[in-house]
């Protein structure tokens, strides 16, 4: 798989050692990198481990555990964090997160002289030109050869994440966005009826409120009473095991309302960004349902778009496994900086 690839592309580096970590509402994935501000290309990944957040009291608490688990005694004194959210003062604010991230916490605890933190779908749409086409799978199939435009990363998870990498040498530049927080915009009468119902919920309903973990259990259970039958799935797994096993019929409509309105959302995307070069899907949920989004209305959507449906069936959509991508973004990320304010400082 592309951690594989990527390490073995990347045993010239060298450089310097440090921490790199992508944390997710769910998971924070963390590794130990080695590479130098110089070199054009991936890290390596000298060490990896992922953990389920809930488990833990907090971000640092994760962060100590990895560096003592490791084989050698290492001095370690920066670190690269991909988080979506935003840094406050002291704070890395993300309501997706299960606990506060305190950064004075972290460098006082581990000794990290500097902390730089970076949007995680920033990182993973960093990491994604490093892809070979045997790390992904085929959602549809563009006429255009990868790498001719911008290339649009995004995906449902916790959240709703994206972000756009723009090619160029000798460095990659990377947009972040928040275009999931987006206004939800319905494509059919049923989805007219759910937005109504979610709109009495809350003053605002974005796409994230849909397109997520907890959007496809916000569908699933508007969906309920627009049946008039109770919601007695709880969570979005659950939500996902009974509609792909068909034994719910609320959670099957759910999941076919999610892939429409994906479909739909991602052709957006890919307009407003001008994604020539191609989009990748990322996100928890899609690895999952990719056979149920294949036999879905994905593709239907994502086409309609009026007279703009020629250019889109010119980029190639494909799915990626998270794995170490966000690791490698956000070290990728934060070596680049290191390279700007060389230059400026030369």
């Amino acid at each position: 798989m592309v951690e594989a690839a990527v390490q073995a592309k990347a045993e010239r580096a060298t450089g310097q050692t440090f921490l790199a970590a992508d944390i997710g509402g769910t998971h924070a994935r963390i590794g130990l990198v080695s590479g130098s501000p110089e070199q054009a290309g991936p890290v390596k990944v000298l060490s990896y481990q992922r953990y389920a957040c809930a488990e833990w009291p907090s971000l640092t608490a994760v962060l100590k555990h990895f560096v003592d688990s490791l084989d050698e005694v290492r001095a370690i004194d920066h670190c690269a964090v991909a988080s979506a959210g935003y840094v406050l003062d002291d704070a890395i604010v993300n309501n997706n997160l299960p606990w506060p991230v305190s950064i004075r916490d972290i460098r006082d605890s581990l000794g990290i002289a500097r902390l730089k933190v970076i949007n995680d779908f920033e990182a993973v749409a960093y990491a994604s030109q490093f892809l070979g086409r045997a790390d992904t799978l085929p959602v549809l199939n563009g006429e255009v050869a990868r790498g001719s435009g911008p290339v649009l990363v995004m995906g449902p998870g916790t959240g709703l994440g994206s972000a756009v990498l723009l090619p160029g040498r000798p460095r990659a530049t990377v947009l972040a966005t928040e275009a999931g927080q987006i206004a939800l915009a319905p494509g059919t009468e049923r989805e007219i009826e759910i937005l109504r119902v979610l709109a009495r919920e809350k003053p605002y309903v974005s796409f994230q409120d849909a397109l997520s973990g907890p959007g496809l259990l916000n569908l699933y259970r508007v969906l309920s009473g627009l049946r008039g039958v109770p919601a007695t799935l709880a969570t979005p797994e659950q939500v996902t095991a009974q509609a792909l096993a068909r034994t719910d019929a609320a959670a099957v409509e759910a999941l076919e309302v999610f892939c429409a309105l994906l479909g739909s959302f991602t052709g957006d995307l890919a307009l407003l960004y001008g994604a020539s070069g191609g989009v990748y899907l990322a996100g928890g949920i899609l690895p999952q349902i990719h056979d149920a989004l294949l036999a879905s209305t994905f593709a239907e959507r994502f086409f309609n778009k009026g007279v703009m449906r020629a250019f889109l069936q010119q980029v190639p959509v494909r799915l990626m496994e998270h794995g170490q991508l966000g690791v490698i973004g956000a070290a990728g990320l934060y070596l680049d900086s290191q390279a700007s304010e060389g230059r400026r400082a030369g």
